[in-house]
């Protein structure tokens, strides 16, 4: 089966810092793969370079079988949701859904079908800025599935969200994935994933620390967890004996 996502040898730095460091990675259609790793760990830079926002040092990146850095058709079957990137913030929410149905060719008829699934018809004339978390966050992945992208790619999408909107976004996934989508989906915290009722439908799981990924079964994920709280345990203890 062809990948939907071949990354082999990634480099990425910021001045002198290595923030990737020889990735490799490959997701395959359909497929739901997890990106877990602590805050700072690269999860965001690896989602930007596969969504074509950054530049990257080295490798090779291909998305929906197009070289990154030779074609820009893949943008067109992409969806995003990334953290401060995924709305214009000088907009209305209604206005974000209206004006990336357009860029998107997505039609007046998607932009009905998402503002009723995600529950924002009494959001639509609020600004972008005045929405909470949840909101938002409902706001930026129905905007994202506006054309039924192949790929989606979303970073830390259940962080700090109210029980219901964690709900609609939860059901939409699972819709998503239902319908033959592939999707990559980062996590900060351990309990949004292992508690997380999308965990059964994630396939893989792709650690990132220090710049590597390494990729395990999402039982193994929980384990991995345990293993570095206990190192980071031991290692603050001996810094304050």
């Amino acid at each position: 089966m062809e990948p939907v996502v071949r990354v082999r040898d990634l480099v990425q730095k910021i001045k002198k810092r290595i923030i990737l460091d020889g990735v490799g990675l490959e997701v395959y259609r359909g497929e739901c793969f997890g990106l877990f790793g602590l805050r700072g760990a690269g999860k965001t830079a690896l989602l930007h370079i596969l969504a074509g926002i950054d530049r990257f040092r080295s490798g090779s990146v291909e998305v929906l079988g197009y070289d990154i850095r030779k074609s820009e058709r893949f943008k067109h079957q992409l969806g995003l949701v990334t953290q401060g990137k995924s709305l214009f913030q000088d907009l209305r929410a209604g206005e974000n859904l209206d004006f990336l149905a357009a860029l998107k060719n997505a039609g007046r008829e998607n932009c009905h079908r998402v503002i009723e699934r995600f529950q924002l018809t009494d959001y639509l004339s609020l600004p972008v800025t005045a929405l909470e978390a949840g909101v938002y966050q409902r706001l930026a992945l129905a905007c994202a599935l506006l054309n039924e992208p192949e790929l989606l790619l979303a970073d830390d999408l259940f962080q700090s969200i109210d029980p219901a909107s964690h709900h609609i976004i939860l059901r939409e996934l699972k819709e998503y994935l239902a319908c033959g989508g592939t999707c990559i989906l980062s996590f900060n915290n351990m309990d949004a994933y292992s508690k997380n009722d999308l965990y059964s439908s994630i396939s893989r799981v792709g650690w990132l620390e220090q710049g590597r990924l390494t990729v395990c079964q999402p039982g193994e994920a929980r384990d991995q967890w345990d293993r570095r709280l206990k190192s980071f345990e031991e290692q603050s203890g001996e810094n304050h004996a």
